[in-house]
């Protein structure tokens, strides 16, 4: 029977993956994920120089939830692995190895409808190499019952995964951890392992850098008969030298917005700028 040909979508080829790779990717690495988000995943290597094949990324189903509206939905978000952290630790050429996973007491408690034990914390030290020979440690310490991913939305019951390794699970996010406050140029960015079952607002992600519009209208701009009138009481403060150009310009420019034009003319004040 001849092999059925795979359907392989638009722009993989342009990627520089070949069928047999998408299929890979398709059916070994991310089985079951749309084909976005595969997609997704292989840019996010590409960006980093990484093989998509040796699966440094994951595809966490997360309920993202934008703050503003209280609307959320489901979608795949693509996180590092704990793995890509160590493949960056090691790249950088100071990795010196970790010491073995400290635990915390055991503890016993319910969540859900069930009963889990696991250790209260992990303590989990990275070792690094500095220029002059010197290693360093960097340890980090997570708490179990502020990392476990939770069976579902509706209950606090541990997911398969963490009943089932409540060491290794926990071990990981303080793992990651540690490699980023050894190497913070890494990245900041949560683990998929920590942030399993976990749900995404938007609102801790949300772009902070002001934009020029957002700027020019912070503040209402300044009349300009107003800027008229006080324009001869500043120039007096200025040649006083109780106030500089520089000072004028900031008091005002709290309350209202100046134009260039308006900002050249207190600079003008300035005895040095009389000749400008």
């Amino acid at each position: 029977m001849a092999n059925e040909v795979m359907n392989v979508p638009q722009g993989v080829t342009a990627r520089g993956i070949d069928e047999s790779t998408w299929s890979a990717l398709k059916n070994s690495i991310y089985p079951g994920a749309k084909d976005e988000s595969v997609l997704m995943a292989i840019d996010y290597c590409k960006a980093r120089s990484l093989d998509p094949l040796m699966k440094p990324v994951h595809l966490v189903p997360m309920y993202v939830k934008d703050a503003k509206t209280g609307k959320g939905e489901q979608r795949d978000v693509v996180m590092p692995g704990v793995g890509l952290y160590r493949i960056q630790a090691d790249r950088s050429g100071n990795y010196a190895g970790a010491k073995e996973a400290e635990f915390g007491p055991d503890v016993t408690q319910r969540l859900g409808e069930i009963d889990v034990t696991f250790p209260q914390w992990c303590k989990y030290t990275v070792c690094k190499m500095m220029p002059g020979g010197l290693v360093v440690e960097y340890s980090a310490k997570e708490y179990w019952i502020e990392n476990y991913a939770t069976a579902g939305r509706d209950t606090t019951a541990p997911n398969a995964m963490w009943k089932k390794r409540p060491y290794g699970q926990i071990a990981k996010c303080a793992e990651a951890q540690a490699l980023r406050k050894a190497w913070p140029e890494i990245g900041q960015q949560p683990t998929a392992e920590e942030m399993e079952g976990k749900t995404l607002d938007v609102s801790e992600y949300r772009d902070v850098t002001p934009k020029d519009h957002a700027i020019a209208h912070a503040h209402p701009e300044y009349p300009a008969d107003e800027f008229s009138a006080n324009l001869p009481t500043w120039k007096k403060y200025i040649e006083a030298g109780k106030k500089t150009a520089a000072a004028v310009i900031a008091t005002v420019g709290s309350k209202y917005t100046l134009s260039e034009q308006q900002i050249k003319s207190i600079k003008d004040l300035e005895p040095s700028n009389a000749s400008n």
